[in-house]
């Protein structure tokens, strides 16, 4: 490999004998938004403050059944603490209907600010955690932390989903993902293909 200008050139790409090929270094700080593993969610949390709604796209699905997710919150969030303390929350996924408020709680701390009231979402009691499901969101599971080990280090709770709601009447939900800087993309088309995975 050689530099030439800002493109790193390998000798000579023994699959396809071209000397350059298109790519070009990406700053490593910008990686996340390749890898963005799925829907924007809100988390909805509940203590004796009262619930809370923190949007987010850190997460990771580890096993099929019972389901667990890996959800990675930061220390710095309000929900961080109330996670940590009730070992519980609700993982809402909303669609493009409702984009902007979830960008809208992605930007405002629950701290100081009721975001059901502020941006008009509307809470459903759950079947068995405190923490309420939005109604607004097309599918709602209500997890509890069943592994705190990666917390410390690298701010990841592991969940398991208890129950799992979802509102059928949507054929095609359009959800969004996030590709930093506050750029989304949309879910489209689905397609199918011939596959033995799951």
């Amino acid at each position: 490999m050689y530099n030439h200008g800002n493109r790193v050139v390998p000798k000579f790409n023994q699959y396809s004998g071209k000397k350059y090929m298109k790519k070009t270094p990406l700053p490593l700080s910008q990686v996340y938004r390749l890898l963005e593993p799925g829907p924007v969610v809100m988390v909805t949390t509940a203590d004796r403050h009262g619930a809370n709604v923190m949007t987010m796209s850190w997460h990771m699905m580890i096993d099929f059944e019972p389901p667990i997710v890996g959800c990675v919150v930061s220390n710095r969030d309000y929900t961080f603490d109330i996670l940590r303390r009730t070992k519980e929350c609700v993982i809402n996924i909303p669609t493009i209907e409702i984009a902007k408020k979830v960008v809208g709680c992605g930007n405002t701390s629950g701290r100081n600010t009721d975001k059901f009231k502020t941006f008009g979402l509307t809470p459903v009691t759950a079947s068995v955690v405190t923490a309420p499901l939005i109604d607004e969101c097309y599918a709602s599971l209500e997890c509890k932390v069943i592994d705190t080990r990666l917390v410390n280090k690298y701010n990841i709770f592991i969940l398991e989903v208890l129950k799992a709601w979802i509102d059928r009447s949507k054929k095609d939900p359009r959800t969004i993902h996030h590709r930093g800087k506050g750029a989304f993309m949309v879910a489209g088309k689905t397609i199918r293909l011939p596959s033995k995975m799951k």
